[in-house]
């Protein structure tokens, strides 16, 4: 049987229970936002929890928190920060706005712990309270801003931009070890001229190098922290020095390079640097999902498709067809781009939904963004380790493609002009033959000469 407490607060009296360290206004919002079963992300958590106690530690080096209270509050926080208590951190994404009460809900679990540590009883707040200590100098308006923007950060930075680099170290594994396998290149999903398989992967790794690039460019301006704004930018119950202070303890404790944003206003009034993070990972996210849709096309067959390459087997491809292999794991990540890719129109929605001094839309562009990092981190790490390691070249197939290229008739071009090289490719196309059959026939020039001009070696590399 569940023990309750009661707690009281300006509304009234709130029904608790007994054991929990949240209080009555996270029981508050449970009672009325159970829509989703989806929980706040856990960095969000943990960017909070490093707000709270460097502000504990800023207040009492200005001699607004007594040091006691101060020490109770950070023993709560570096609790919480070591993975404790986290099933006491329970709000639904979808929440009042502004993320009010996911801020209560970390101000009271510190402040129930804060007291417990100082002897007292959770739920009392005599010794501790959630407000008037533990959300000192503190609105959820600059702190829930500066929790996305430090929550971000080190995911982009601890997690995307690591998987981004290994999968572009793999691709260029891959260029290198393609590098003399020469192809059909296609354009408008038609034959073109020739090209080596490792200079088509040679451009995958481009690409994904230039969006690492990107996203670390992008995830600067998140070291921009609005923390000592408070309600609206103004600064109001804090001290001078409080927005240098608190930026200074979390740089101590997170070794990073976080700065006091030079306009608090144009800070809090908008999600810019959210929307500057998100529109990297978007784009990031449409690079991936061509690369994929390539590999899926390169590995079409085995016998009736393109076959240039060979994904790895990962597990049986259908219900009913016998021996049947699907890409599976590039379309996995396919899957997972179209994900981030709609994360981000809804991150880009509730920016615009701002208005005035406050974007009350926070706590959804929170776990899209922290959301989309996660899943598309892991697609990367699982795609390169499970797919493009494992890639083959179909080098013999290839071959045998290049030789009935009719595209190889390009190269005569500069020769015999143009419209002659038009009809001896569609000959070539018409009659089943190679361009240097047609070549022949005609007697267009010297078999070594043609031999030399047609060398599909020398067209990957004029």
């Amino acid at each position: 049987m569940v023990r309750y407490r009661r707690e009281v607060d300006f509304l009234g009296s709130v029904k608790v229970p007994y054991d929990a360290y949240y209080g009555s206004e996270t029981q508050r919002t449970l009672n009325n936002f159970n829509i989703s079963g989806i929980k706040v992300r856990p960095e969000l958590i943990t960017a909070l929890a490093i707000i709270k106690r460097s502000a504990a530690l800023a207040n009492t080096k200005e001699g607004k928190l007594d040091k006691r209270i101060s020490k109770a509050i950070v023993r709560a926080c570096d609790e919480i920060l070591k993975g404790k208590l986290s099933d006491q951190f329970i709000m639904d994404i979808f929440q009042s706005g502004a993320g009010t009460s996911t801020n209560m809900n970390v101000n009271e679990v510190v402040a129930n712990r804060a007291s417990e540590i100082l002897g007292g009883k959770k739920g009392t707040y005599k010794i501790v309270h959630p407000n008037d200590h533990v959300n000192m100098s503190q609105s959820t308006n600059d702190t829930y801003h500066a929790a996305i923007h430090i929550a971000t950060y080190f995911m982009i930075n601890d997690r995307l931009i690591p998987a981004v680099s290994a999968l572009e170290k793999a691709l260029k594994k891959k260029a290198a070890e393609f590098k003399d396998d020469i192809k059909t290149g296609r354009t408008h999903l038609q034959d073109a001229v020739p090209i080596t398989l490792g200079q088509e992967f040679s451009g995958y790794a481009y690409s994904v190098g230039l969006h690492e690039r990107n996203l670390a460019d992008a995830s600067k301006v998140l070291l921009h922290l609005s923390l000592g704004g408070t309600a609206i930018g103004t600064g109001i119950e804090t001290k001078k020095e409080y927005h240098r202070d608190v930026v200074k303890e979390i740089n101590s404790y997170t070794k990073g390079h976080f700065v006091s944003a030079s306009n608090f206003f144009g800070v809090q009034q908008n999600q810019n640097e959210e929307l500057i993070a998100s529109n990297a990972i978007r784009e990031l996210a449409i690079a991936l999902s061509k690369i994929a849709n390539d590999l899926r096309l390169l590995n079409s067959g085995p016998a009736a498709g393109f076959s240039d390459i060979v994904l790895p087997a990962m597990l049986p491809g259908s219900s009913i067809m016998p021996g049947k292999v699907n890409p599976s794991i590039a379309e996995l990540l396919n899957m997972v781009c179209f994900q981030v890719i709609g994360n981000d129109l809804t991150v880009s929605e509730a920016a615009e939904g701002g208005q005035l001094e406050l974007n009350v839309f926070m706590p959804v562009i929170a776990y899209n963004l922290l959301y989309s990092i996660e899943i598309l981190s892991r697609a990367i790490n699982t795609f390169t380790d499970k797919c493009v390691k494992g890639i083959k070249s179909n080098s013999e197939r290839m071959r045998h493609v290049v030789n009935k290229d009719m595209s190889l008739a390009t190269a005569l071009a500069p020769y015999i002009g143009y419209a002659k090289a038009a009809k001896i490719a569609r000959k070539a196309y018409k009659e089943d033959k190679t361009v240097m059959q047609v070549c022949l026939e005609m007697k267009i020039m010297p078999k070594e000469k043609l031999k030399k001009i047609l060398d599909p070696k020398r067209l990957v590399k004029p």
